[in-house]
């Protein structure tokens, strides 16, 4: 089933249509973008990854990238970039969001990249 609701929503992204998450709220353009973005690249392992969590009072979207020392990002439902909860030579973001992993709740996969990458 969620094969099915990522293959459904890389499809939605992919024409352009408006997307809600699986509470009905939207997702942001600018997530929307990043995974056109990342369907247009090639495949990479592991898979890059887009997420919504409940942060501090308000709808964040972490984005996982798809390899080795480049940082997450972490944007707000304005599409604002909060900060790098991790990711870097260090592992530990831009140290602006420390708490980010202990205070997050309601995971929820937004879009994961399907895709393998050719060897």
């Amino acid at each position: 089933m969620k094969i099915f609701s990522l293959i459904i929503l890389s499809v939605m992204l992919l024409k352009g249509k408006g997307c809600t998450d699986s509470e009905g709220n939207p997702i942001p353009q600018c997530i929307q973008n990043m995974v056109t973005e990342y369907q247009n690249k090639q495949p990479a392992s592991p898979p890059p990854s887009i997420y919504e969590y409940d942060y501090k009072g308000m709808k964040v979207f972490f984005v996982r990238p798809p390899c080795c020392d480049q940082f997450s990002k972490l944007y707000d439902s304005n599409c604002n970039l909060l900060g790098s909860p991790d990711g870097g030579i260090t592992g530990k973001g831009d140290g602006k969001l420390p708490d980010f992993f202990t205070e997050r709740t309601n995971e929820v996969l937004i879009w994961k990249d399907p895709r393998m990458p050719e060897n």
